[in-house]
């Protein structure tokens, strides 16, 4: 039984890890995106092949001209070993330009995590990019509103301003109430 309890939480870690991966590149946050991984790892990442603070400038270079993006982690395949582990993980990367054309890539990430002083991280990882699209506008798929949102909304920023980093997050007032 204990065994499989902490192969549980090995599990649930591992699966943290490619989380805040995801959101500090979408958010343009690097300490979380660093986070992620341990000092001497290579990302082989199609154009890029280097090490993690090299990566992080990059990605966040090669997406500066969408105004948002979203990194959607679908299956996940965790083989565990020990103190390593070998992981596959789907992905779909959405990025939304000011005017079409926007971008879709999708792919997996071969990883292999290890566990250092008790903490999982990415030791080395390649990434598999299986296909990239061009998105043109669809009046099937009209796109939200942006920053200039009269209703007042909530709007994504590419930075801890997001209302995402809130603790607790603050939700507007319904119409009438304070």
């Amino acid at each position: 039984m204990e065994k499989k309890l902490q192969e549980l939480i090995d599990r649930h870690e591992i699966w943290q890890v490619l989380q805040r991966y995801g959101r500090g590149l979408d958010r343009l946050d690097r300490e979380l995106v660093r986070s992620c991984y341990f000092d001497d790892a290579i990302e082989d990442h199609g154009a890029f092949v280097g090490r993690p603070d090299d990566f992080i400038a990059w990605a966040n270079q090669s997406t500066m001209n969408f105004v948002t993006q979203h990194h959607g982690l679908m299956n996940h395949f965790c083989e565990l070993d020990g103190n390593d582990a070998y992981a596959e993980t789907y992905y779909v990367f959405t990025g939304v330009a000011e005017k079409p054309p926007h971008f879709q890539s999708m792919g997996r990430y071969i990883d292999h995590f290890q566990k250092r002083d008790g903490e999982w991280r990415i030791a080395n990882r390649v990434t598999i990019i299986e296909r990239n699209f061009d998105l043109m506008e669809s009046s099937l798929f009209p796109v939200a509103a942006g920053p200039a949102d009269p209703r007042g909304a909530h709007t994504a920023t590419r930075d801890r301003n997001d209302v995402s980093y809130q603790r607790p997050p603050r939700p507007r007032q319904p119409p009438g109430k304070g």
